[in-house]
Formats: C-alpha cells, sequence, structure tokens
C-alpha cells in the first residue's frame, strides 16, 4: 500500500492518521494551500517590507561562488510571522506530530534572489541540531513554507525520503554551510531515490529532523523565498546553551489570528541571530544582487 504524503489543508489535519503515517514513515508530509491567500499575501507584505525582517539578513555561501540570504530569529512575537509560527495549523501540528509540549526553537527567511541565489547542500537540519546539544532527534521538527513559488528552476528543495530512518550523518562545513557526509548521501540516493519537492505560493512541507534534504541555485529570473519554522520539544531542551532558544513556552492560537494581527510590522522580542555567534555556519555580509 502507498504511503500518502499530499495533503490539502484542512482544519483537522493534526488528527489525521494517515498524515501521521506519512510522517513516520517517509519522513515528511506536504501540505497544499496551509496559508490561504488571504495569509499569504499579508505575510508577503510585511517579509516585502525593507523596514522590517529583512533589513536583518546575512549571506550563507554555497561554495560555489554564489550567496542566499538568510535571517534568523530565536522568539515568535506578535506579528504576522509570530501569528503564523504560533498557530495551530503550524505549531498544533508539528506540536501533534512530536506527541508532547513543543516549543518555537526558531523560524529563518531563505532568500534566493534571482540568477544570483546560491545552493545549499545535502543536509539533515539535525546535522546543525546535534552540535547544540539537542539529544534526541524524533522530538524536532521543520515546517517549510513558500512565501513564492517553488520548483526546479529556480532552486526548489530536494529530499530523500525515508532517509530519517538512517539516523544522524557525519557533516562537515562546505562553503559557509555545514553539509553530510557525501559517501552516505550518495548511498542513501541509490537506495531510496530523490524527490523535488514543488510548491506552489502558501503551501508547505512539514520534515522530521534527520531526512536529509538540500536545494540548488536559483537559475531563475524569479526569487525564490521561503519561511521556516522550527520546533522542539520541551524535554529536549538543549544540554548547550547557544545562539537558539533554551525552552521557551509557547501559546498556540486559532488559526483566525493570522489575519487578526496588526499589519504594522513589530519585531519586538524576536532577538535575531547575530551569525558570528553561530557556530554552524559561516556568515558574510550580503553583497547585493549581481547586475547584468
Amino acid at each position: 500500500m502507498a504511503i500518502k504524503t499530499d495533503f490539502e489543508f484542512s482544519e483537522d489535519l493534526a488528527t489525521d492518521p494517515e498524515v501521521l503515517r506519512g510522517y513516520n514513515d517517509q519522513g515528511y508530509f506536504i501540505v497544499r494551500s496551509l496559508l490561504n491567500k488571504a495569509e499569504l499575501t499579508k505575510l508577503q507584505k510585511a517579509l516585502d517590507n525593507d523596514e522590517g525582517i529583512t533589513k536583518h539578513a546575512y549571506a550563507i555561501n554555497d561554495g560555489h561562488g554564489r550567496n542566499t540570504r538568510m535571517v534568523l530569529w530565536s522568539h515568535p512575537g506578535n506579528d504576522i510571522t509570530g501569528m503564523i509560527a504560533r498557530s495551530q495549523k503550524v505549531a498544533g501540528v508539528s506540536e501533534k506530530l512530536l506527541g508532547g509540549e513543543a516549543y518555537h526553537y526558531h523560524t529563518k527567511m531563505i532568500m534566493k534572489e534571482p540568477r544570483t541565489g546560491g545552493s545549499f547542500v545535502w543536509h539533515q537540519d539535525y546535522g546543525y541540531w546535534y552540535k547544540n546539544g539537542c539529544f534526541f532527534p524524533d522530538m524536532m521538527i521543520s515546517s517549510f513554507i513558500a512565501v513564492d513559488k517553488c520548483d526546479r528552476e529556480n532552486g526548489c528543495l530536494q529530499i530523500i525520503p525515508g532517509s530519517q530512518k538512517l539516523g544522524r550523518v557525519d557533516h562537515v562545513m562546505v562553503g559557509g554551510q555545514t553539509g553530510a557526509d557525501l559517501e552516505r548521501v550518495e548511498f542513501a540516493k541509490k537506495k531510496l531515490g530523490v524527490a523535488f519537492v514543488e510548491l506552489n505560493a502558501g503551501d508547505a512541507i512539514f520534515f522530521h529532523c534527520n531526512l536529509l534534504h538540500c536545494s540548488s541555485a536559483n537559475n531563475s529570473d524569479r526569487r525564490r523565498w521561503s519561511f521556516i519554522l522550527a520546533y522542539n520539544r520541551k524535554d529536549n531542551n538543549p544540554m548547550i546553551p547557544h545562539h537558539h532558544p533554551q525552552y521557551t513556552p509557547m501559546t498556540i492560537v486559532p488559526n483566525s489570528t493570522i489575519l487578526e494581527c496588526s499589519d504594522v510590522p513589530d519585531l519586538t522580542g524576536k532577538d535575531f541571530l547575530d551569525p558570528n555567534n553561530d557556530k554552524t555556519v559561516k556568515a558574510e555580509q550580503y553583497p547585493g544582487p549581481k547586475s547584468n
């Protein structure tokens, strides 16, 4: 029997046994239209504001001469990004999958600009988070929400379905990133195959922190922005104080608060990352897109 991993959004997503089956077996599931049109438009408007979150961006080199802008923060806050991070459709579903009280580990924006946005090497999120003193990978999850259409041309996510069952793979620095042992990656690709995660804006993929994934450079004339939320279970509180937060209680809010919150940018309390404090990446000042 084929394992279903592609779902349309519904309010009872967290209790759908097929969702849990897909996550446990394949390490991921896709939710189409996780954000509806109005929610997506509101998020895009907030992120396009130059005085908002993106002014805290820095660059990550891919080792091939390209950079990708990234910005990361520790606490959700009360703006549109915070309401999505604490919403039932994201935080509630994540908490249900993790099987216990969860907290917001961090949110990040990945911004691949047209023709210049770099690639991300094969890695597991736990390749980073293990070094942060998080000991139990089954207690950690990410939700990747497409702010723009993500396809093969502009560097969509690629995954190795079921690879979370391999456990943690050794990781080393590659360019400015932490990358998985390529010998193990090649074995996993031959054994399990590779899937391209093509998403429309507003779609999302939830995935286990040991799922191997990567993304290619953006060779298109379209930007490729994504909004990624990470959660950790309360009883997996990191053993090592580091650049992401220790357990901090999180109040999950109804999905309706996404549209009810203010449109005014509010960065209060988010605690944006200074990349100089992150030992798992090597960041640079973002040089801006190259002129054609």
